[in-house]
C-alpha cells in the first residue's frame, strides 16, 4: 500500500472515474506523446494508456517506483509507458524530442513553478492539463476581470479554460480544500520575438503588479519615465488611471512592446 509522503506534496487520486475525465478534458490528437508528472499510483497513467501512444511518467518517489514498475509492467515493456525516476525540476523537457502534451496532478505548492518552466521552456508542451488548487484554477481561467501575475503570465502563452472542480474527498489524503482542473490549449512559442524580449515582458508584469492597490502608471514609474509611460499607454490603449489587475490580459503584452 501507497503511503503519501506531506514532504512532497502527494494527495493520491483515488477515483477512476475522475481520472478519465482529466484524460478526456486534455483533448489529446491521435498519437500523441503525454508527459506525466507524479503518477503516485498510476490513476491518471492507466486513463492516458487508453488515449495516447506514449506515456512518460516522472516520479519523485522511490517508494512508488516499484510497484508503478509491476503495476505497468507490460505497458512498459511493449514501449508505451517510459517510467523514469526522478524530479520533474531537474528533468529536461527537451529530452522528449517530439511533440507532446502535459497531464499531471501536480501538488499544490509546486503549480506554479511547474508552470512557469513549461511555459517558458524552449520545448512548450502544446497543451497543459493540470489538477490544482481550485483558488489558483480560478485565478488563471475566471479572472472575471480582475488579472494577476499569473493568469496573465499563462494567457500570454495559451488559452485556459476550467474545465471541471474535483473534491477534496477523490483523494487520498483528502486535501483541506477542493482541487480543479484546468487545460491551456493552442500554447505557442512564438509569443516573443527573442529571450530579451520574453525577460522584459515579465520584468513589466511583475513591476507593473508590485504594489496592486496603485495605478499601474505609478507602480512602472520604478523602471520608466512618466513620459515614456503616457505614450506607451496611449499606444496600447490603456487608461492611465487604471489598477494593474484592471488592464485586459491581451493589452500587457503592447505594453510591454512600446516600452522596450
Amino acid at each position: 500500500m501507497a503511503f503519501a509522503k506531506k514532504s512532497l506534496g502527494q494527495n493520491f487520486l483515488m477515483h477512476a472515474q475522475t481520472a478519465e475525465r482529466i484524460a478526456e478534458a486534455a483533448a489529446l490528437p491521435p498519437h500523441a506523446t503525454v508527459l506525466e508528472i507524479g503518477p503516485g499510483t498510476g490513476m491518471l497513467t492507466r486513463a492516458l494508456l487508453t488515449r495516447a501512444t506514449k506515456v512518460i511518467a516522472v516520479e519523485a518517489d522511490d517508494q512508488l517506483v516499484p510497484a508503478l514498475q509491476e503495476t505497468f509492467a507490460q505497458e512498459i515493456g511493449e514501449g508505451r509507458l517510459e517510467l523514469i525516476h526522478a524530479d520533474i525540476r531537474t528533468f529536461d523537457p527537451a529530452s522528449i524530442g517530439k511533440p507532446y502534451a502535459l497531464v499531471a496532478n501536480i501538488p499544490y505548492y509546486l503549480t506554479g513553478e511547474i508552470m512557469r518552466t513549461f511555459l517558458t521552456t524552449a520545448h512548450k508542451p502544446y497543451s497543459i492539463t493540470v489538477l490544482v488548487q481550485k483558488e489558483v484554477a480560478e485565478r488563471i481561467a475566471r479572472a472575471n476581470g480582475k488579472e494577476s501575475v499569473l493568469s496573465i503570465s499563462v494567457k500570454v502563452f495559451g488559452d485556459p479554460k476550467y474545465c471541471f472542480t474535483v473534491p477534496r474527498g477523490a483523494f487520498t489524503p483528502a486535501p483541506n480544500v477542493d482541487s480543479a482542473v484546468i487545460s491551456i490549449q493552442n500554447i505557442v512559442n512564438t509569443t516573443f520575438s527573442s529571450p530579451a524580449a520574453e525577460l522584459h515582458f515579465f520584468h513589466v508584469l511583475k513591476t507593473g503588479f508590485g504594489h496592486k492597490r496603485k495605478m499601474l502608471m505609478k507602480n512602472l514609474g520604478e523602471l520608466y519615465p512618466p513620459e515614456k509611460i503616457r505614450v506607451a499607454f496611449e499606444l496600447a490603449r490603456i487608461s492611465p488611471d487604471i489598477r494593474p489587475e484592471d488592464v485586459p490580459s491581451e493589452a500587457w503584452k503592447p505594453l510591454a512592446d512600446a516600452l522596450q
